[in-house]
């Protein structure tokens, strides 16, 4: 059983702006971002990555350009349109402030899995392709490095979210509920009987719980229940 460490690019240009980026190109990290990406790489550090997948936008690929300079190893490295951000289509480049205004505003809050972007694609669709890329690569990864790898895929906000909304089982008008902050952590172990989410939007602590133990490298069946809760990962 591979497992996935989702982050969302650092802080945008775009994002201390207001403006809705969506796909367009030459929106980079700012200074902020610079900082949060290199955090995360740092806590990243800690843990053998056998691949980095990303988005291919410039704040994704700055982004995971932080994490690989932080490892000691040579873990792969690739882009993939599956993880690429939402096509918000007339939406895009726009004001999220005057976005709200939108009629559709109240349909991509409270009822997701109905809205179509004008010019661009539903969010059930993002959703659907952006989940199937991520099983997609950690089968692979899991495949050539055994039950164990750990592997991160950085993406965006809403991709991220729909991820997790897949992995905890919740119904797709609920996944605005769940949080990606910039540079955040979030890892989801995926087993043959389910996928365990465990931990979410994370920004800061240690993370070489990851490393697999070597049951973990040799049982690639164990489902990962923690019937009762389980013992966690110690100190």
């Amino acid at each position: 059983m591979a497992t996935v460490i989702l982050v969302r690019h650092g802080r945008s240009t775009a994002n201390t702006e207001g403006i809705l980026a969506g796909r367009t190109p030459g929106v980079t990290l700012d200074d902020t971002g610079h900082r949060q990406a290199e955090r995360t790489g740092d806590r990243l550090g800690t843990v053998p990555l056998r691949g980095v997948v990303s988005s291919p936008l410039e704040r994704c690929r700055q982004t995971a350009q932080a994490i690989l300079g932080h490892q000691s190893g040579a873990p792969s490295f690739t882009t993939d349109d599956g993880i690429i951000e939402c096509d918000y289509g007339d939406w895009q480049g726009r004001k999220l402030a005057d976005l709200g205004k939108e009629e559709l505003w109240k349909t991509v809050v409270g009822q997701p899995s109905s809205a179509v972007f004008p010019g661009g694609e539903s969010l059930a669709g993002m959703q659907e392709r952006a989940v199937a890329a991520v099983r997609r690569h950690d089968a692979v990864v899991e495949a050539d490095h055994g039950a164990g790898a750990v592997w991160v895929a950085v993406t965006h906000g809403d991709i991220i979210k729909s991820v997790i909304a897949d992995a905890y089982g919740m119904p797709f008008d609920h996944f605005q509920r769940v949080h990606a902050d910039p540079a955040s952590v979030s890892v989801i172990r995926y087993t043959e009987a389910m996928p365990h989410v465990l931990c979410v939007n994370t920004e800061a602590g240690d993370l070489s719980w990851l490393v697999p133990s070597p049951d973990q490298q040799k049982d690639s069946k164990d489902d990962g229940a923690q019937v009762g809760g389980g013992a966690g990962h110690g100190d």
